[in-house]
């Protein structure tokens, strides 16, 4: 794999609207979307957000990220997290949130940097734990088909990156 990143165009909506195979990988990546996500959904979250970023493979879109909080020498907080699912198992997310971390720390002098991950997200909790974030908070919430879930809040202190 050639993995490049860029800022996300709308051009890269349809694409990126393919991600989610499931109910269940949209609420990881979008818990206030509904299955499946359409172009108007992602467009109005990506308004709203930070650093919109997509990882390429030989220019072909395969993943996803962005901001939802981002303040010049304070937290910056990763988002919207998604692969494609040809892509996955192959350190393309590994790839994809070590660049938003880099993005934190040259564009924004981020001192932490925090993503969040839902409990039964084993594979990101694993991947965010194997990239130095910590758990620092759990928060009672509600799945998409209305079961009790816990969100995860992890942070990696940027002191050392």
């Amino acid at each position: 794999m050639m993995l490049d990143h860029r800022p996300a165009t709308s051009a890269d909506v349809p694409t990126l609207c393919t991600f989610p195979q499931t109910a269940e990988e949209l609420f990881f990546m979008f818990p206030k979307a509904e299955y499946p996500l359409t172009e108007p959904q992602l467009l109005a979250a990506i308004s709203q957000r930070f650093e919109c970023t997509v990882v390429t493979d030989d220019q072909a879109v395969i993943a996803f990220a962005n901001f939802y909080r981002a303040e010049r020498q304070g937290v910056c907080c990763i988002g919207n997290v998604i692969v494609a699912p040809s892509a996955r198992g192959r350190g393309v997310a590994t790839y994809l949130v070590e660049t938003m971390m880099g993005i934190a720390h040259q564009r924004y002098e981020a001192s932490e940097v925090q993503i969040s991950c839902f409990n039964h997200n084993t594979a990101g909790l694993l991947l965010y734990r194997k990239l130095g974030f910590e758990p620092f908070e759990i928060e009672a919430r509600t799945s998409s088909v209305q079961d009790r879930v816990a969100l995860v809040h992890m942070r990696r202190v940027q002191l050392l990156y």
